[in-house]
């Protein structure tokens, strides 16, 4: 079985979150016929859309078939370039953004009940947090949530 060649470009762009996952999709003429641009690059193929629709006079919807995204893939591209510059049209992180379980009110009750006694582990802490508030969070993101304080603030975890 011939083995694949690894592209370095492919895999910075990867590395950076910035490898176009459809760049089949990609039908504009320059990044068909130009080394130039290259359809892979994700942040290259959304800068040229946006580009193209506002200099050279582009249909949103036109632009936006023409580089393989809807319209409002468009518009939510936009908002991001026009927000954050370049640096908005790399791709979110996945994943939760933050403890969102962990409101500020279940934290204040978990740290007056950590300073109250300082046995209790982050184990007995998620289950005070089951107990009175309905919610099931893992120890660790307990632990977490508490070193998140400033150090000048925290209490003994366990």
């Amino acid at each position: 079985m011939a083995r694949k060649r690894s592209d370095p470009k492919e895999e910075a762009l990867r590395a950076a979150r910035a490898l176009n996952p459809r760049p089949e999709a990609v039908a504009d003429p320059e990044f068909t016929s130009s080394e130039f641009f290259d359809a892979r690059d994700l942040v290259q193929v959304k800068y040229e859309m946006l580009r193209r629709a506002r200099q050279d006079g582009s249909t949103v919807s036109g632009a936006a078939a023409t580089f393989g995204f809807s319209r409002p893939s468009f518009y939510e591209t936009k908002a991001a370039f026009e927000a954050s510059g370049l640096p908005g049209l790399l791709p979110k992180r996945p994943g939760p953004r933050r403890a969102y379980k962990l409101s500020e009110a279940v934290m204040e009750r978990l740290r007056e009940a950590a300073a109250a006694d300082p046995a209790l582990s982050s184990g007995d802490l998620a289950e005070l947090a089951q107990a009175e508030f309905g919610l099931r969070v893992h120890p660790r993101s307990i632990e977490r949530a508490l070193a998140r304080r400033p150090k000048d603030q925290r209490g003994p975890t366990r």
